[in-house]
């Protein structure tokens, strides 16, 4: 599979994902954020980082790229696409993911290893992740806190869009395991039709044993695998209902 990996002024983390990919044995290239296209991906991956500074609100400005409209289009069709801790918040500013990132509540940044709990093991963000696993990935912002108002939050749960959530070593979600004040301790989402998804912790720094944990290797697994069920590129299938019980470099100017 190949895999298109954004690239934004002040992104940190591009390299990252695409070592990520390669380690899983697949292809990766990355997308300047002046790019009007995606190339062969089978899937885009949006990384961490202060994508232009961070200034106004974080991605607040990425989400005008003209890559951006390359995703949206991708997306449109089924594509498969990823954002991780900036680039979740790429995606929320963008509309392709509801609810918006906000500054810790502790105020702090927090950069540690974290526990998370899956909602949801049939999607194609989380179908490789065992079922009695809890995933082990650390964490790096300041500006994580996920927040939605209560319609949108209930939404959510309605829908099964709730895909990780923040917990405690022992897989207890409580407010002490929570470590930035999210909302429902949510860690990630996806959207309705289950092709897009956001995280803030970050699985590109947990898929190899030297870095503490390869947890993270579920989530690229769990895409792999969808997209080699896929007919066509671009052909998505929807998401199903929940369970009763869910609550190289390219040229740059």
């Amino acid at each position: 599979m190949h895999f298109a990996v954004l690239q934004f002024p002040a992104s940190n983390c591009d390299q990252d994902c695409v070592h990520a990919v390669r380690v899983l044995g697949h292809t990766a290239e990355l997308r300047w954020h002046k790019d009007n296209t995606l190339g062969a991906a089978d899937a885009v991956i949006i990384p961490g980082g202060f994508s232009y500074g961070d200034y106004l609100r974080c991605g607040a400005i990425a989400r005008f790229s003209p890559v951006m409209q390359a995703v949206q289009r991708f997306a449109a069709a089924g594509g498969l696409v990823l954002g991780i801790c900036n680039g979740f918040q790429i995606l929320c500013e963008a509309g392709l993911l509801p609810g918006a990132l906000i500054r810790n509540r502790s105020l702090q940044f927090r950069c540690e290893p974290v526990f998370l709990k899956t909602a949801r093991f049939d999607t194609p963000f989380t179908r490789a992740i065992p079922r009695d696993r809890l995933l082990k990935i650390p964490i790096a912002h300041g500006e994580g806190c996920y927040f939605a108002d209560e319609a949108t939050l209930s939404e959510l749960r309605a829908h099964g869009q709730i895909l990780w959530q923040y917990c405690s070593a022992t897989g207890e979600v409580t407010e002490r395991a929570n470590p930035n004040g999210s909302l429902l301790h949510i860690a990630g989402i996806c959207n309705t039709a289950g092709n897009v998804a956001g995280l803030m912790p970050h699985p590109d720094r947990a898929c190899e044993a030297i870095l503490g944990s390869t947890d993270g290797r579920f989530i690229f697994e769990s895409m792999i695998a969808a997209l080699a069920e896929r007919p066509l590129r671009n052909t998505s299938p929807s998401l199903p209902s929940p369970p009763a019980s869910a609550p190289a470099p390219v040229a740059r100017s």
